[in-house]
């Protein structure tokens, strides 16, 4: 028996954040595992999906302060997993890109995300998976153009 469309509407925020927080909890237990921080481990997937990202830019996607960006991307390069390389024409810039030695840590966690992916949503068709989607999209929309900017 399926909820009420008032039941499903008082719950749905609640559940949602609710699976935010456990997907985030096992993933991040999963990252821990292999030395990784969930921020890190996010940074790195980003960075495996674009040649150079601006230390601007990665912040946003991340969606975390410039400090608290330049405090893991220190962690990262201590590591040898990045790299900054100054932009030409803006002596204050820096292009953030993947060194040789992340490719096999970055290969483990896409690895992880795949495995998680299969055990999670097995049982989800992909016409559920669309709806959910969209309706995750239009969220994402609403929630970015009511909230104050805090940047």
């Amino acid at each position: 028996m399926s909820p009420s469309p008032i039941a499903a509407r008082q719950t749905f925020l609640t559940d949602l954040s609710v699976a935010g927080r456990k997907l985030r909890t096992l993933f991040d237990g999963k990252m821990k595992e292999r030395g990784l921080t969930l921020s890190r481990a996010r940074a790195l997937l980003h960075l495996s999906t674009c040649e150079a990202v601006s230390q601007t830019e990665l912040a946003s996607v991340l969606d975390i302060e410039q400090p608290t960006l330049v405090r893991l991307l220190d962690g990262l390069e201590k590591q040898g997993l990045i790299e900054r390389k100054a932009v030409d024409g803006d002596r204050r810039a820096k292009q953030i890109c993947l060194t040789d030695k992340s490719q096999q840590q970055v290969a483990e966690i896409q690895e992880i995300v795949d495995q998680m992916r299969e055990t999670l949503l097995t049982d989800m068709t992909e016409e559920e998976l669309t709806v959910a989607g969209r309706v995750l999209n239009l969220l994402i929309r609403r929630i970015e153009t009511t909230a104050e900017p805090t940047r």
